[in-house]
């Protein structure tokens, strides 16, 4: 059987984890973002599936030759997951294996279920390889703060605090959980959040980037000039910026790209509809 490991007791799976892999298994391993952990053995796991705190995807990890694991997965799927899923409105399931083992697993297990793939990039850079001609230049009618508590201390004059709070939230448990393990960017103009970067998920020093702009104020830099103000705080402050993006997701790669970040991995993605 496939059961539900208890928050007290992930760290059962710590030695499962790919640490060359995504950083979204080490967080949610570690306790630092929420997730939900599914193993086949709860007291001595030796495969599991972690679904994000964030709904956007689950990630297999482990012995991906765990045969007994691996036929129960759509049982699983089908008994557990997918009335789970409902209940949040999630329509898709978005799998990725922890390491690369895991793709013909996946292909193999789910081939009747009219699977779809992509292509995944994952940038990073360290302090000694960066240069600060990677800033960009924005009108004078913007201005870059970072996120402190004072944001949401009752007394903000931000008119859309609540679009931050939302942003955050989609990773954290609460905005104090964020403050204390990430860190953020916003840009303002007219005391309006018009573009944001922050930690999504954390693990030890390595801060997984998430970035919005407004759609009335895309298009003139501000996503790369507020990235490069969360990537040069990470390397001032000996933490590692880590960009998790889509390939065909041309904006985002390019924003990554011009900021100075490197390709340090590519894995597959692997989705189908709940439906």
């Amino acid at each position: 059987m496939i059961l539900e490991l208890d928050k007290t007791a992930f760290n059962r799976c710590r030695r499962l984890i790919n640490e060359q892999g995504q950083l979204e298994a080490i967080a949610v391993v570690d306790n630092i973002n929420p997730g939900r952990i599914f193993v086949d053995d709860v007291n001595v796991p030796t495969s599991g599936l972690i679904w994000l705190g964030n709904n956007d995807g689950f990630i297999f990890f482990g012995n991906e030759q765990n045969e007994e694991f691996n036929n129960e997965l759509n049982h699983f799927i089908n008994n557990v997951i997918i009335p789970e899923a409902k209940k949040v409105q999630l329509k898709w399931f978005e799998g990725i294996g922890n390491h690369e083992r895991w793709n013909k697993v996946i292909e193999k297990a789910f081939e009747h279920r009219k699977l779809g793939k992509w292509n995944q990039r994952v940038y990073s850079i360290k302090l000694g390889d960066y240069k600060d001609s990677y800033e960009p230049d924005i009108g004078q009618e913007y201005k870059v703060v970072k996120i402190s508590d004072s944001f949401f201390d009752g007394n903000s004059s931000i008119k859309n605090i609540e679009f931050l709070q939302s942003k955050i939230l989609e990773f954290w448990s609460s905005t104090g959980a964020f403050l204390r393990n990430g860190i953020g960017y916003c840009i303002l103009s007219d005391n309006e959040i018009v573009s944001v970067c922050l930690s999504g998920f954390v693990a030890g020093n390595i801060h997984c980037i998430d970035i919005e702009t407004l759609k009335a104020h895309q298009g003139k830099k501000l996503a790369q000039k507020v990235a490069y103000s969360f990537v040069k705080d990470c390397l001032e402050n000996n933490m590692i910026p880590y960009w998790d993006c889509m390939e065909m997701n041309k904006p985002s790669v390019a924003v990554a790209e011009k900021i100075g970040l490197r390709n340090v991995f590519n894995y597959v993605g692997y989705d189908f509809s709940f439906e």
